[in-house]
């Protein structure tokens, strides 16, 4: 599905997604990915699947300080166990858990209204 936006701001949105890929301003990238409207870090969770997910990627994920994470779990919608989450929950971080697609669509809702946006798309 293919995503358009009113104008562009220099800022990382996503422009589409399908089954198996994103894109992020016109780049198809693969899955495995961390996206805020200032940065994109294709090399954190590269290898990460929902299956392997762990506290210690939370923690990370808190500290790179922004006030909610969307987390797209592929296809099918999948809450990561509570433990997991924890360290988001102690620095004050909302979670979003949600498809691929929807995070995709909420993100860039949410950036374009220059919200601390971060969304993690995970395989």
């Amino acid at each position: 599905m293919k995503l358009h936006l009113s104008g562009p701001d220099g800022r990382y949105y996503f422009t589409g997604y399908e089954t198996d890929h994103v894109m992020v301003n016109g780049e198809r990238l693969s899955f495995g990915l961390i996206l805020t409207p200032t940065q994109l870090d294709r090399e954190t969770f590269i290898s990460v699947s929902f299956e392997r997910l762990e506290e210690s990627h939370f923690s990370h994920l808190a500290s790179l300080g922004s006030e909610i994470v969307l987390l797209g779990t592929g296809s099918k919608l999948r809450f990561p166990h509570p433990h997991l989450t924890r360290p988001l929950i102690d620095a004050r971080i909302g979670l979003e858990v949600m498809d691929t697609g929807a995070a995709c669509r909420t993100y860039n809702i949410l950036a374009g209204e220059g919200r601390n946006v971060m969304a993690v798309i995970l395989a």
